[in-house]
C-alpha cells in the first residue's frame, strides 16, 4: 500500500520514466539550440508588434521611398494577373510574391468613392529590406512600379509577418515554429517529472495556464 500511495504522490508515471525523460531532455537541448536565435527574434519583434498601436506606440521602423518607374505593359500581359506575374518574371526579373485583385467598386463603395471605379490588380514581392509594388488597372498599356526601402526594425517586423523572405525564410521560419511547439511540450514534460498532483497544482505553471486561458478565451469568442 505504501509504494502505491508514494507513486500516487509523485505523479503521473509517464513522467518518471527514466529512459523517456533522457531522450526528452536531450532532444528539449538539440531543439534549444536549433531556435535560439529565431526566438530572440521573434520574442524582439513580437513585443514590438505588440505595441503598434495606441497612444504611446512604439517605434516600428519605416519605409522610405526608393522611387518609381513606369513600365509599359505588353498585350499578353494585359489578360490576367498571372499573366502579368509571369511576364514580371521573364522580363523585369520580379518575383511576384502576392496579388490581390480588386472588384469593381469594393473600395469605393465602402469609403463612399464612386462605386463604379475600375478594378485594379495589385502585385507586390521584393526582400524584408527592400519592396516593390505595381498596381495596374485592367486594358491600361502602362503601370507604375513604386520601391521602397525599409529600416532594419521595419525589416525584420515583416519577417516576423513573413513578408519578404521568400521560400528560404518561410521553411526556415516553419522549422522554428515547430521547434517552439516542441520545446514547449518537452519542457512541461520535463518540469512535471518528480513532482507530486499537489505541487502541480500549485506551480507557476498551472497560475500561468490559468491567466492564459481567462485572457484567451474571452477574446476568442
Amino acid at each position: 500500500m505504501i509504494p502505491d500511495l508514494q507513486d500516487r504522490k509523485r505523479g503521473p508515471a509517464i513522467f518518471n520514466h527514466h529512459k523517456s525523460h533522457r531522450w526528452i531532455r536531450q532532444i528539449h537541448l538539440w531543439i534549444g539550440a536549433w531556435g535560439a536565435l529565431a526566438a530572440v527574434l521573434y520574442g524582439f519583434t513580437g513585443l514590438v508588434l505588440n505595441h503598434r498601436i495606441g497612444e504611446n506606440a512604439w517605434p516600428q521602423g519605416e519605409s522610405r521611398d526608393a522611387g518609381a518607374t513606369v513600365l509599359s505593359i505588353p498585350a499578353e500581359a494585359r489578360t490576367s494577373p498571372e499573366r502579368l506575374s509571369l511576364w514580371l518574371q521573364e522580363a523585369q526579373h520580379l518575383d511576384v510574391q502576392s496579388i490581390r485583385k480588386g472588384g469593381p467598386g469594393g473600395r469605393g463603395r465602402e469609403r463612399g468613392g464612386d462605386a463604379r471605379q475600375a478594378p485594379k490588380w495589385n502585385l507586390s514581392g521584393g526582400t524584408a529590406g527592400d519592396s516593390w509594388q505595381l498596381e495596374y488597372s485592367p486594358g491600361s498599356d502602362s503601370a507604375q512600379l513604386k520601391r521602397s526601402h525599409q529600416t532594419f526594425l521595419a525589416a525584420i517586423n515583416r519577417l516576423h509577418k513573413a513578408v519578404g523572405g521568400g521560400i528560404g525564410w518561410r521553411m526556415l521560419a516553419d522549422s522554428f515554429a515547430i521547434a517552439m511547439v516542441l520545446l514547449g511540450l518537452s519542457g512541461i514534460w520535463m518540469w512535471a517529472r518528480g513532482r507530486t498532483y499537489r505541487q502541480m497544482m500549485t506551480s507557476v505553471f498551472c497560475v500561468s495556464s490559468a491567466a492564459f486561458l481567462l485572457v484567451v478565451v474571452p477574446a476568442l469568442l
